[in-house]
């Protein structure tokens, strides 16, 4: 048996049906294939990050993740205990995810939605369109990239036929241990090992009756030893994923033990199903390349991350966002030859400043266990030291506010040195990480400003090249329409004469791409238009002299 598809996605993660569903929603063919069935037991994220969330509104699915299954009436906040029923040390308070409001650069914001509800709602958008085939239970043997296509060899888990897959290219999103990648021999660079973890997922209704505390979303544990676990909610009802952080040396948790832990936790006896239980290892590293050949990798299998500030799933999401427009462009005719190496170059860079961040984050959530506290401040029978604990609280309180305000992780990523990106002469933005200020330098995030009501300028970004016209009397671009037009490019001309927009673009030309990144902007038309199209798509020798550079 052997299928045609022109994309072949392995692995049915987050990021492998979020790609199968762009790329479908592009009118590009595809197939993806995961070993497992599809169910989560194990939901390995939880927040959709706000750029993320950009993307769902694209799609149109924005009421879906909303209405997934997250109780989203329950308080976001996050406070750091001794245990439940013992001393807090402080808290971030946020409000419920319905009563949150989006941030003024943005129409969306974060929002709470485990993986097993995440997954669900990408698997019903990578169904919503016949250009997709979505095949559980299928694993990968083997591939062969033969230059003109790639041969895969799939097995059904359940009956063991194996089957072929030809497919112009092929995507691994197979996790951590992809084998996509090692059949690349592709090697990663980093700390391999920060922390050996166990997640349990446990089932207790009332859970918040048990306790003295203000409910949270999440607890982090602290004792004389230092941070030593973590309490999250995954649905906001009665199910829960507990955390016990061991260090840098492997062990097996038992059951028993779990138990033991998530007791000493809520700080008194109680009942509770343990669901699932999964030991993984915290770890910082990145892929020395992002693909060979026909061949790409994204998510995990190019960049695995601590989860300490929610980058990992949402760095994937960035990536297959990046990488479907550029797999549409050259499978559709448009696309030049240095498009599809453009990818490694702008997304590789994401993923090496947001592992470093997310690694920051757990060194200053394990800092107890360096710094640790005057041992007196766990001592029940010590009411003496309460301005200390105060104290110290404020403090861990202070320096976590890091990793739970990062906007600029987020949306301020920009694809500096990019080939198919044309640099306007401006000096590339600091780098920031709780704040995050709009910019329509190319290379940016097209910045968010509202149009009308409910419709944002960056409703008007995602299946073409648009290029925006600023004024009442925007200059003329028929050049550049003309050669995007010779060029087969999906390409669309919007005037907007709305004057926050054009004070926030600053050009009076500006040319986002497919993906909402902006690709040029200038005051007036250039003169070789058909050079600067050739650039944004891959082609021609400007292009080529910065992918070399590069």
């Amino acid at each position: 048996m052997t299928e045609k598809t022109s994309v072949l996605v392995v692995g049915g993660g987050p990021v492998g049906l979020a790609l199968a569903g762009d790329l479908g929603w592009r009118g590009v063919r595809c197939t993806m294939i995961e070993r497992g069935d599809g169910s989560i037991s194990q939901p390995k994220m939880d927040m959709v990050g706000i750029r993320s969330m950009e993307f769902c509104r694209r799609w149109g699915i924005v009421p879906w993740v909303e209405a997934a299954g997250y109780n989203r009436d329950y308080p976001q906040d996050c406070a750091w205990v001794t245990d439940l029923n013992g001393y807090e040390f402080g808290r971030e308070l946020f409000p419920a995810p319905s009563q949150e409001k989006c941030p003024p650069q943005s129409p969306q914001k974060r929002e709470r939605c485990p993986q097993n509800f995440f997954d669900p709602v990408l698997q019903r958008f990578a169904k919503s369109t016949p250009k997709v085939a979505l095949q559980f239970n299928s694993e990968l043997v083997d591939f062969t990239d033969t230059g003109r296509g790639v041969i895969a060899r799939v097995r059904h888990v359940q009956t063991g036929e194996i089957s072929q897959i030809d497919a112009d290219y092929l995507v691994g999103c197979d996790g951590g241990a992809s084998q996509v990648r090692h059949s690349l021999g592709i090697e990663m660079e980093g700390d391999a090992v920060l922390t050996y973890t166990t997640n349990v997922i446990f089932r207790c209704d009332g859970l918040e009756k048990l306790h003295n505390k203000v409910p949270a979303y999440r607890y982090i544990f602290i004792g004389p030893e230092g941070t030593w676990a973590t309490l999250v909610a995954i649905n906001g009802r009665d199910q829960w994923r507990f955390s016990l952080i061991g260090d840098d040396e492997r062990r097996t948790l038992t059951q028993d033990e779990a138990r033991a832990a998530i007791i000493r936790a809520v700080g008194k006896p109680f009942e509770f199903e343990i669901l699932s239980m999964l030991p993984w290892v915290r770890r910082q590293l990145v892929a020395k390349s992002y693909g060979r050949g026909r061949v790409f990798i994204a998510g995990d299998a190019a960049h695995l991350t601590s989860p300490t500030g929610g980058f990992g799933m949402n760095t994937g999401l960035l990536d297959i966002v990046n990488l479907s427009w550029k797999l549409a462009g050259v499978l559709q005719g448009w696309g030049g030859p240095q498009l599809l190496a453009s990818y490694e170059i702008e997304q590789r860079p994401v993923a090496v400043r947001n592992v470093g961040e997310a690694s920051e984050n757990l060194r200053r959530m394990l800092s107890p266990r360096v710094l640790k506290p005057n041992p007196a401040v766990f001592d029940q029978n010590s009411p003496d030291v309460e301005a200390e604990r105060k104290e110290y609280g404020a403090r861990y309180t202070e320096m976590m506010r890091r990793e739970w305000f990062s906007i600029g992780i987020h949306l301020g990523y920009v694809y500096e040195g990019s080939p198919v990106v044309v640099p306007d002469g401006t000096p590339k933005p600091a780098e920031e990480v709780s704040t995050y200020t709009p910019t329509a330098r190319p290379g940016s995030r097209a910045p968010h400003v509202w149009l009308s009501e409910g419709k944002s300028i960056i409703d008007l970004f995602g299946k073409s090249f648009v290029l925006l016209r600023f004024g009442a009397n925007p200059p003329v671009a028929q050049g550049i329409v003309d050669a995007a037009r010779q060029a087969g490019l999906p390409f669309e001309v919007v005037d907007v004469l709305d004057e926050k927009a054009a004070a926030l673009y600053e050009r009076r030309l500006v040319l986002v791409r497919p993906d909402g990144q902006v690709a040029w902007r200038a005051d007036a038309a250039p003169a070789d238009a058909a050079g600067l199209i050739d650039q944004v798509r891959g082609a021609g020798s400007a292009a080529l002299a910065a992918s070399t550079q590069a």
